[in-house]
């Protein structure tokens, strides 16, 4: 298992694309993660591909459901050998335990994580969907219900994760997309920062795309963001 905070975002169409880009990059290096995309495209197959390869695969599938479905989803995700998994946070604390009480307390179990907000989302589009008060309030709730829950951790903003932090100390994990390294576009993340302020603000693993899979040299790539955390 790999021992690196960055994982990659392999948002491609097809497994083939998916591979060919994994093929470029270390797996002791980084983690890798399959999306809504990928998986709907490809399946099962492309994740165990993927695993059998070396990689740590964080299946991003953000499930939400009824309690009992999310449960089997877990559980089938946790048999395709994946190192994370998540589910909406607003799914509610029964629909959370349920998932985690369907992976087991195996010490070779998946890191079952939280979603809070989407790091698209601005005040905007908060307020739109009828939540009320702050992003950032609502993120520190929604954290609480997940540790309430048994999760390990949650998904958020860096912008969030020194509250985080705090809140829940130093085993929680924080997984945070929207980062971008210095000099990069912003995309459609609103809620970014760098690999080293992420990193600094309690961030435990980063997600970054576009910044290493668009680029010339992949792993050329992901040895500058190394580099600019040490």
């Amino acid at each position: 298992m790999s021992d690196s905070k960055i994982i990659v975002a392999l948002d491609y169409s097809t497994a083939d694309a998916a591979i060919t880009m994994a093929s470029q990059l270390d797996p002791q290096r980084c983690r890798l993660k399959v999306g809504k995309e990928l998986f709907t495209r490809s399946g099962p197959a492309v994740v165990e591909s993927l695993v059998s390869r070396g990689f740590d695969i964080f299946l991003d599938l953000k499930y939400h459901d009824i309690p009992s479905t999310v449960a089997k989803a877990c559980a089938a995700a946790a048999d395709l050998g994946v190192w994370m998994l998540n589910v909406h946070t607003l799914g509610g604390g029964a629909m959370m335990r349920a998932a985690h009480e369907s992976i087991g307390n195996q010490s070779d179990r998946p890191l079952l994580i939280g979603v809070t907000l989407l790091t698209s989302m601005d005040q905007t589009a908060f307020e739109q969907i009828g939540l009320q008060g702050t992003i950032a309030d609502t993120v520190l709730r929604l954290a609480k219900l997940a540790d309430e829950s048994g999760l390990d951790g949650v998904v958020c903003s860096a912008q969030e994760a020194g509250k985080l932090r705090i809140q829940h100390g130093p085993d929680f994990q924080l997984v945070t997309p929207g980062i971008r390294p210095e000099n990069s576009e912003n995309g459609d993340q609103h809620r970014t920062m760098t690999p080293a302020e992420a990193l600094a603000a309690g961030s435990s693993f980063l997600v970054i795309g576009r910044p290493i899979t668009a680029a010339p040299d992949p792993m050329a790539a992901l040895v500058d963001i190394e580099n600019s955390l040490l």
